[in-house]
């Protein structure tokens, strides 16, 4: 049995690495080929977990997910040491939901620090709060900004689904901006930020949201920053889907299959998700709301028209559970919402599927009276914003890095 997975499986491996190689990487983007080599190690690492998954070793995502925390957990190694006098690292609970807390040691009659929340990205199924780049790159932020910073270790497809992941991150919020936790790290409570990429993005903007029109809340969040957030399922094809559908780090079919895992959705339905056939599952006032030919500059909209179901409708199975709640996609918010939300900081990259999710919001925000300040990479990136550590350092990655801690310092 053996032999035979290597007779057949390896050379369709090598067939795939070799395409997976040369796809074509947009000019735009400095560092080519560290980017290709980055994508490729995901793609062999990734094949190899779903033939493991075939013979019966286990499922193919705890597999990717426990290969890369090895190799991050060895460049946190390589970055942490030199922390232990400056810095205080604990990892505990709140309300029951696991989280890491960076305290900065000293300081000592610089009166309250600056508080700060991180949720980390990685299609709610992949990252960890405690390893790679996620833990080095906290660890810089609460040393640069002398802040408490708290990064959740929140719930991973498969083991948890929407609304679980979300759930997780408002818990720990809670817990943190209450008074007792607050006087207990020495934080300010009117200096409390939000912030988190790509999936963590939209968590943090989902939180933010919730935080904001809670009444029963009595410290709220000041700030935040989200960093190419994805903050809709309902239009797969706005321009940056269909621009950068192949880009490599993440594509539009990986992103589908991010949101079919985070709603519980059948992955038989991702045809439908790509041709915008499920949009007949929500709510027409709803699917104005992710309406990009209003809501994006003419430099994106030009040249492209909606692609709208015109009234085909997907399997009955197909429900709106997720597709049309707030809580999974924050740019169906209403207005009133989003004027309550806190100064916003949003991070998009022009080689990015989710450009246009970050465009829409920032606009959205503005329109209801929110401050906000958006920084667009020409250059950009899905993942550029944790490329911070060698081998995988990116010049791009850091002055991502660099502009977020400036905007959090003068803005937190």
């Amino acid at each position: 049995m053996f032999l035979l997975l290597l007779l057949v499986f390896v050379p369709l491996v090598l067939v795939l690495v070799q395409h997976e190689y040369w796809t074509p990487v947009p000019a735009g983007i400095k560092q080519p080929w560290k980017l290709r080599t980055l994508q490729l190690s995901y793609f062999v690492v990734s094949t190899g977990a779903f033939l493991l998954e075939r013979v019966g070793v286990g499922h193919h995502i705890p597999l990717i997910r426990w290969y890369f925390n090895g190799v991050e957990r060895v460049m946190k190694n390589l970055t942490s040491e030199q922390d232990k006098k400056v810095l205080r690292v604990s990892d505990v609970t709140f309300d029951g939901v696991p989280v890491r807390v960076y305290e900065p040691c000293g300081g000592e009659g610089r009166g309250l620090k600056r508080g700060l929340l991180f949720l980390h990205g990685g299609g709610w199924t992949f990252g960890s709060a405690k390893e790679g780049s996620c833990d080095a790159n906290n660890r810089m932020t609460a040393k640069q900004l002398h802040a408490v910073l708290v990064s959740v270790e929140y719930g991973l497809y498969p083991e948890a689904q929407f609304p679980t992941q979300y759930l997780d991150c408002l818990a720990a919020a809670k817990h943190f901006l209450s008074p007792e936790v607050l006087a207990k790290y020495g934080v300010d409570p009117c200096r409390v930020g939000v912030s988190g990429d790509s999936a963590g993005g939209n968590l943090a903007a989902a939180v933010a949201q919730e935080i904001s029109g809670d009444d029963n809340t009595g410290v709220k969040f000041s700030a935040q920053a989200l960093i190419y957030p994805a903050l809709q399922a309902v239009d797969f094809n706005t321009p940056s889907y269909r621009q950068n559908r192949d880009v490599l780090m993440l594509s539009r079919s990986l992103m589908v299959d991010f949101w079919l895992q985070y709603l519980g959705q059948d992955r038989s339905f991702k045809d439908h998700f790509l041709s915008n056939r499920h949009q007949a599952a929500v709510l027409p006032q709803l699917r104005a709301l992710v309406d990009w030919t209003a809501l994006l500059p003419p430099r994106y909209t030009d040249g492209h028209e909606l692609l709208s179901p015109h009234g085909q409708t997907p399997s009955e199975r197909l429900g709106a559970s997720g597709l049309q709640d707030v809580r999974a996609a924050p740019l169906l918010a209403s207005s009133e919402a989003l004027a309550r939300c806190p100064r916003a900081y949003v991070v998009t990259c022009e080689y990015d599927v989710l450009r246009d999710d970050g465009l829409m919001y920032a606009r959205r925000l503005r329109d209801a009276g929110v401050a906000v300040t958006a920084d667009h990479y020409e250059d950009g990136f899905h993942g550029c914003f944790t490329l911070t550590l060698v081998p995988f350092r990116f010049d791009l990655g850091v002055k991502t890095f660099r502009r977020y801690i400036q905007w959090l310092h003068d803005n937190l």
